[in-house]
């Protein structure tokens, strides 16, 4: 697909955008369909699964910020459960491990993808675009926050969550509009600093509400987040709420600027505002938008999402079938079929060496 081997080349030459979705924290967090029935197989009230799905991503994010604190809070359910010790106890304590085998799995994905970014961003011409990628995420975990963290100790990068402050750090969506440069001993050069923007749209699981309605940016998981809950009321909530409809606006001026490019992963586009955003975005005729879809299937549902017919010259769709890598291929468990899915994964190899991937059944491209 000659669309590939140009991801890289347009990803170090163009304003490079990501849009990232709930599909890459799986399976760390379960996609919200996971939350929709009981164990018996009963559907439950939307509020209650949309409770679930915060409770997880709740107990995720403080595992990834404090996996001490996790724990504790783990000991304290099951002690006040009357269980410390006894065969549940056990059995939960075995459950516990495991999730946090998930979440170390998908953290390290998360800091590959980072990482991947950041070495962009170092071979990057600041002449023909500016040194810093745009991160919108739906997502309300700590995952991207927790690999910048980690990673800012060993890369020299600008890191903006649009906060101001020092103690109290305060959202403000104007901080975005920033550029850091390091200036030599003697001042004899300028050099612009690879820099990545965090732009949250649907809150945070660190962003705590003061009296005065400002948003202040925590280095915890906080008891009651801003966040925008998936009851299919997302786009009247995002817009009535100023801070969520600042964080799309961002996201739609981004999209109108000359010679953009829009990377989106683990995204369906079922918030029909964002898509609504992203089809009015096609109208800028220098944009390039590519969409991966997790498995085939995903081709369809994502244009019947965007309410498009095919696909449009600046828009592609790519889904495992376009690509030729054993890396996409998995076993499928129940009836041993091979099957094929894009991860985030695979987009990280993809930025790293676009070269390696080709359509199956293709000799050269």
């Amino acid at each position: 697909m000659k669309e590939l081997s140009q991801i890289r080349n347009y990803a170090i030459t163009k304003r490079l955008n990501f849009l990232v979705g709930s599909g890459a924290s799986v399976p760390a967090i379960p996609l919200m369909g996971n939350f929709k029935y009981d164990k018996d197989g009963t559907l439950v009230e939307d509020s209650i699964a949309n409770q679930q799905l915060e409770n997880r991503i709740s107990q995720v994010s403080r595992y990834l910020v404090d996996y001490n604190t996790g724990f504790r809070l783990f000991l304290n359910k099951v002690e006040d459960e009357g269980e410390l010790y006894t065969i549940d106890y056990y059995k939960k304590l075995y459950k516990f491990y495991s999730d946090c085998n998930q979440i170390n799995h998908v953290s390290k994905k998360y800091s590959r993808f980072i990482e991947t970014i950041i070495g962009l961003l170092y071979i990057s011409n600041s002449r023909q675009t500016t040194k810093n990628i745009n991160i919108f995420t739906t997502n309300y975990d700590l995952f991207i926050e927790k690999s910048v963290d980690k990673l800012m100790k060993v890369d020299k990068f600008i890191f903006n969550d649009g906060t101001n402050g020092y103690f109290e750090r305060v959202l403000d969506s104007s901080n975005y509009n920033k550029t850091v440069a390091y200036r030599g001993l003697n001042d004899n050069y300028l050099n612009e600093l690879p820099s990545i923007s965090l732009i949250k749209p649907h809150g945070s699981m660190n962003w705590e509400k003061r009296q005065d309605e400002s948003i202040i940016i925590k280095q915890s998981v906080v008891d009651n987040p801003v966040i925008v809950k998936p009851t299919g009321l997302e786009g009247q909530e995002t817009f009535l709420n100023n801070h969520f409809h600042e964080m799309l606006r961002i996201f739609q001026l981004e999209l109108d600027k000359p010679q953009s490019v829009l990377i989106v992963i683990g995204f369906s586009f079922q918030d029909k505002h964002i898509a609504k955003m992203l089809v009015r975005a096609l109208q800028n005729p220098e944009i390039i938008i590519y969409i991966f879809g997790y498995t085939d299937r995903d081709r369809e549902t994502i244009l019947n999402n965007l309410s498009l017919e095919s696909e449009l010259r600046n828009l592609k769709i790519i889904t495992p079938k376009d690509i030729q890598d054993n890396t996409l291929k998995t076993l499928n468990e129940t009836d041993g079929k091979e099957w094929f899915s894009f991860t985030i994964e695979n987009l990280i190899d993809l930025l790293n060496s676009p070269s390696a991937n080709k359509k199956r059944g293709d000799e050269d491209l």
